[in-house]
């Protein structure tokens, strides 16, 4: 071969090579999935995968707590009751659950659909049969998860159709015209995280088949309520919201705030006029909630998040979260109005005894609440949902709680036929009243809609789970396997020390010393059997113009596989402790970005995961939740930034180091904060010198969690937004592992002594897995050699 030909062979494998090389690179790179119709045809292919997974017929048992519902955004019933028993409650994380008996029992009637986040339900007051789900909580809290739609069913819920407005992504309210019931309005909130387009009034006079935008105001306003006058649908009443949530900020006003108010048209949604006499200015208007009196519809009252101050605070006060205390807010406001919204009137708050009593209606996040409902049969009795239930006999005057029920309360359904019958869903669950409020039935414990945040198990026999749950607290449970490894019973979870958001590790070395990291990051230490006296604080002391510690909603902390004694927490710098947790080294510089201009009231910019290698002390991983991610091989002494290639700057849900390979590691990242839907797992065998993309046929995330398998290297586990994917390859396939329903898997774990599969869910409570047909445990131990050793 000539020199020139060698040269053109030489040349072209070459340039083959390059484009081969480049073009592997650019094929990780992954644009974000940002619209909500993208996310529902995801999910339909989920579903398809489910379907012929090999693992479809593998069981989930779920474990607890019984003793502990969750969070319920709606309730719905069918009146009068007596006549009918029926229940619709909208979870916030658990779908769509329905009773024909009042409570007795409950089915979910939702678990397969593209979320389990629920708005507001309306049920067709011709055809009862005929229910609207509106997807996507508005109430936009820590935890709220984003929907895809509109949904509807004809058949009282053994199917849904999907009807449009995939890219609302959250629903407020769902209001039917009772005089046409094709005629629908639903008021959309918008992206928690985003600006978007699809916010406002739309409208539907087909039954669902086609939508308009009937009320539209920009990209950051979204419409939280919605009412109809009852003796002409035709007058429609809504409240608008200009919001966008920041990563380090609860929702708030600005100066520049002007969209926030109330509207009304008087010709089904063509023309609307801003109603808003007598009200604070609009950058003082927070979430406004409306409701009107059927009794007599000339009469509506409005719930107002007001930002006007009340009262500053004082320096170094510090709210409930150990923040520093804002200024006081007037807060839950209640107007009335007498002429159908031409003006409005402020009827709470009047006297201080009542001024104080709105200033704390809702403590420091009125934007979570905002909904009133007037009794049906009387104008003024008036109801409140914050912190608590409130009521007024006397027009929103005078407020008082009704004791009973669990905190933090989202709906209210009262019975037009019977005033006395109240329905009422908060943070706890359903709660049932026969006697306007003076008693409840309460808990309902047929809905298991618990919103775990965490997992963490110990290796006491039989094993125990432990977890964070919202707005209850910390408990843990026992894994009863006596039964069998199929059969094991749902079980009461016990209280156990930490918060609502928390990370927990049990020292091996006893089964009996737990950290906890309560409210952003506060560590603590106890004796599970001499809980609560055996407290600790372990959180040290800063100096005096050193930063305060910042530490993400679940901080992590974890005790040292090499030394039970050494316990790591992760505020903005890693801390270890050499003496479980008694004195502290800070070993890292803040890892996080640790931008000024992104300093608020949220802790934000902290590290969010970290891990330790299993199989080198002082070789350590972190990552952010501002996008950094971090390595030392030193313990602390030397970190490296390992962001590199196709990363992109997102949530590091987790990182974990090999237990197999010193230098594998995975990672998985969420863009729930960036309402990004994408699938975003990570390998590198370099120690996160580079990354190849391992997501493979993963259809849909956020991803919030990988594990290995204990038993095969080549196993791994991964939840997500949507449920539990296993791979045998390393990551190269992926199928849908069981039975699941769908359910936000936050957290995963395999117990290394009795190989089952735990997860914690944000929405369905904790469940387990017999993971012996995945990884043959059982065969393998039965086939060892003598002295051959197995996990």
């Amino acid at each position: 071969m000539s020199q020139k030909k060698r040269f053109q062979v030489f040349f072209t494998v070459f340039i083959s090579a390059i484009l081969f090389i480049t073009s592997g690179l650019y094929a990780q790179v992954k644009s974000p999935v940002l619209s909500g119709k993208d996310k529902a045809i995801m999910f339909a292919r989920q579903a398809e995968m489910k379907k012929s997974s090999p693992f479809k017929d593998m069981k989930w048992q779920f474990v607890g707590p019984t003793n502990i519902s969750g969070r319920c955004t709606d309730v719905e019933a069918i009146s009068p009751r007596g006549g009918n028993y029926t229940i619709w409650i909208g979870s916030a994380t658990g779908g769509v659950w329905k009773s024909v008996n009042e409570g007795t029992t409950f089915e979910p009637v939702f678990d397969e659909m593209p979320t389990a986040s629920i708005g507001d339900i309306a049920i067709d007051p011709v055809n009862p049969d005929v229910v609207w789900v509106g997807t996507g909580e508005a109430n936009i809290f820590r935890s709220s998860n984003p929907g895809c739609g509109v949904f509807k069913t004809t058949d009282g819920g053994k199917t849904w159709n999907l009807t449009g407005l995939e890219n609302t992504l959250t629903i407020g309210r769902i209001r039917i015209n009772p005089r046409n019931t094709d005629i629908v309005y639903v008021a959309a909130t918008g992206h928690e995280w985003t600006p978007n387009e699809d916010r406002g009034v739309f409208k539907t006079t087909d039954g669902g088949k086609t939508w308009s935008k009937v009320l539209y105001i920009d990209e950051n306003t979204g419409v939280y309520d919605l009412v109809l006058d009852p003796k002409d649908p035709n007058t429609v009443y809504c409240t608008s919201w200009e919001r966008i949530r920041l990563k380090w900020n609860d929702p708030r006003t600005f100066e520049t705030t002007k969209n926030c108010g109330i509207w009304k048209s008087a010709d089904g949604g063509k023309n609307w006029k801003k109603i808003n006499q007598g009200l604070p200015a609009p950058n003082k208007l927070g979430r406004i909630g409306i409701d009107i009196a059927r009794s007599n519809p000339r009469v509506l009252y409005a719930y107002v998040d007001n930002y006007e101050v009340a009262s500053a605070a004082k320096p170094g006060e510090l709210d409930s979260y150990g923040r520093q205390r804002r200024d006081v807010i007037k807060g839950a406001t209640i107007y009335r109005s007498n002429n159908s919204g031409e003006s409005w009137a402020q009827v709470s708050g009047l006297t201080p005894e009542q001024k104080t009593f709105m200033e704390r209606h809702s403590a420091t996040y009125g934007w979570v609440f905002g909904q009133i409902r007037v009794d049906p049969n009387d104008e003024n009795t008036v109801y409140s949902m914050g912190l608590m239930l409130n009521q007024s006999t006397d027009g929103g005057k005078t407020f008082q709680s009704l004791r009973g029920p669990h905190v933090d309360h989202h709906g209210l359904w009262i019975d037009p036929a019977n005033s006395n019958y109240l329905l009422n869903v908060q943070d706890g669950g359903l709660t049932i009243s026969y006697d306007r409020g003076r008693t409840w039935k309460y808990p309902i414990k047929e809905l298991p809609l618990i919103q775990f945040f965490n997992l963490a198990y110990d290796l006491s026999t039989p094993f125990r789970v432990f977890g964070s749950i919202q707005d209850h607290g910390s408990y843990y449970g026992v894994v009863d396997l006596s039964r069998g490894r199929d059969r094991v019973p749902a079980v009461e979870f016990y209280d156990i020390l930490g918060g609502e958001g928390t990370t927990h590790t049990v020292s091996p070395a006893d089964n009996n010393t737990i950290y906890a990291s309560g409210f952003y990051g506060r560590l603590s230490r106890a004796e599970i059997d001499n809980y609560p006296a055996s407290v600790k604080n372990l959180m040290p002391n800063m100096l005096p113009g050193e930063a305060p510690l910042r530490g993400d909603w679940v901080a992590p902390s974890l005790v040292s596989l090499h030394n039970p004694d050494i316990v790591y927490h992760g505020m903005q710098y890693l801390m270890r402790s050499a003496d479980r947790g008694n004195t502290w080294e800070f070993i890292s510089p803040d890892l996080s970005y640790n931008d000024p201009a992104k300093m608020g009231d949220i802790s934000y910019q902290t590290i969010s995961v970290f891990d330790e290698s299993p199989l080198r002390y002082g070789l350590l991983y972190a990552g952010t939740d501002d996008g950094r991610i971090w390595r030392t091989k030193d313990g602390g002494k030397n970190w490296t930034e390992i962001r590199t290639g196709a990363v992109p700057t997102k949530f590091v849900s987790r990182i974990v180091a090999s237990k197999y390979n010193i230098g594998t590691v995975y990672l998985t990242q969420t863009g729930r904060r960036d309402d990004d839907f994408q699938v975003y797992i990570w390998k590198s065998d370099d120690f996160g010198d580079t990354w190849q993309d391992i997501s493979a046929n993963i259809p849909a995330g956020p991803v919030n969690t990988i594990r290995e398998d204990p038993v095969s290297k080549d196993i791994l586990y991964a939840g997500t937004d949507g449920g539990v994917f296993v791979s045998k390859d390393g990551g190269k396939k992926w199928d849908v592992l069981g039975n699941l329903p769908f359910s936000y898997v936050h957290d995963l774990g395999i117990h290394p002594r009795d190989n089952m599969i735990i997860i914690a869910t944000h929405g369905r409570g904790m469940w387990v897995m017999d993971a012996n047909p995945i990884n043959e445990k059982d065969k393998r131990r039965s086939q060892r050699f003598p002295g051959e050793a197995i996990e």
